[in-house]
């Protein structure tokens, strides 16, 4: 099998060749013309009943679009998986394999925390129906019931970093399918179906994309739910649109020296945060990555307010290095309670290294801590009377 570096360049381009092209079409057709009505009715009965692509060209494009099926099957080689199905968004992409779960009858689903503010929300408001357990991952096991469709992880997690042992995970699931959210660590570093996962989610509209310009979000997974996720897609409408499957499939070439670059120099971000006594404390992941979590010991906000190469914005991924408040932003849909918990404390920043020159990201961060600190002890000063 080809090295994962060789797999992002060529992976869903394999017959370009023997088209005579050099670089992936672009369709943007909403419909395919068809003279013979029989045959078109004969495959719509098909796909609807079994949820796999149609032989020939789509019958429309919420059934399935060339170029979007492109970047599916090069992401499904890259995570390992039979396939892969493309949504508007990751949280489109959560909600169908919800569904998919649901319509199964299988309500049930045991969640570790932290996951992404959103996820956390959709699980927790019940907006679909489900009844989530939040659990530890070792009280996994014994929060299953015959009714539990999913059991979701996200590793490193959103906004902490937290990791959990996917294949301890994935033994305490049982027969109940594993998801995955591996938005944070991509491929490159990582391959959860490598370690039992059967469900493996991207928000692709973070580092697949990797340009801060395109969104939507992605499934790997084995084929038989992939044909259940084509029958929700087709049903609820959350496809893709074939510009964002062509800009995910030209990001993920440069994925493998994207995030590896922005690794080397999140490394040595974190190296100097942790010396840094403006700063209580640093996480970041065993396996890598370009993500930092760090706890201020004075006023967070200061920090947002005070950087001006890096970007004070929510997402992450990007080729520039953005920073959050994720108190305020990401995570403020859930419950104060809930955040606290699971280690979303009011000091904590997110930050997502980009490409940028580590001592010009440095020299920025390092201002503004300074102004973070010059404005803490401005407050501490009583005023003269």
């Amino acid at each position: 099998m080809p090295h994962l570096d060789t797999q992002a360049v060529h992976a869903g381009r394999e017959d370009l060749a023997d088209l005579g092209l050099h670089a992936p079409p672009l369709d943007l057709s909403t419909t395919y013309p068809s003279r013979d009505s029989r045959a078109e009715a004969a495959r719509v009965d098909a796909f609807a009943s079994t949820g796999a692509r149609p032989e020939g060209p789509p019958v429309y494009a919420r059934l399935d679009n060339p170029t979007t099926a492109r970047f599916e099957t090069a992401l499904a080689a890259l995570e390992g998986t039979d396939g892969a199905v493309a949504f508007a968004s990751g949280m489109a992409a959560l909600t169908a394999c919800l569904q998919v779960r649901l319509a199964a009858g299988l309500r049930h689903v045991v969640a570790v925390r932290p996951l992404y503010g959103c996820s956390d929300h959709l699980l927790t408001s019940g907006l679909l129906g489900t009844e989530v357990t939040w659990v530890d991952p070792a009280g996994i096991a014994d929060a299953i019931r015959p009714e539990t469709g999913l059991v979701i992880v996200e590793t490193p997690a959103n906004p902490t970093l937290a990791e959990v042992d996917l294949r301890a995970v994935a033994y305490s699931c049982g027969e109940v399918p594993l998801l995955v959210d591996n938005t944070f660590a991509t491929p490159v570093l990582q391959r959860p179906s490598e370690q039992g996962a059967r469900i493996v989610l991207h928000s692709a509209t973070k580092y697949l994309g990797g340009h801060g310009d395109v969104m939507g979000g992605v499934v790997a997974c084995d084929e038989d739910f992939a044909r259940r996720l084509r029958q929700i897609r087709f049903t609820t409408g959350g496809v893709l649109h074939p510009l964002a499957g062509y800009l995910l499939l030209r990001g993920l070439a440069t994925l493998p020296v994207r995030v590896r670059a922005a690794s080397a120099s999140a490394a040595e971000l974190v190296a100097r945060l942790r010396a840094d006594p403006r700063v209580g404390r640093v996480h970041y992941p065993k396996i890598g990555g370009a993500m930092i979590a760090f706890e201020v010991r004075d006023d967070p906000h200061a920090v947002i307010a005070g950087v001006r190469l890096i970007t004070p914005a929510v997402s992450l991924g990007s080729v520039d290095t953005l920073i959050q408040h994720p108190a305020s932003i990401s995570h403020r849909i859930v419950a104060e309670s809930d955040r606290r918990s699971s280690g979303v404390g009011d000091r904590l920043l997110r930050m997502s290294v980009g490409l940028e020159n580590v001592e010009d990201l440095w020299n920025d961060l390092d201002r503004a801590l300074a102004i973070d600190r010059k404005t803490s002890n401005l407050t501490r000063i009583p005023r003269k009377i």
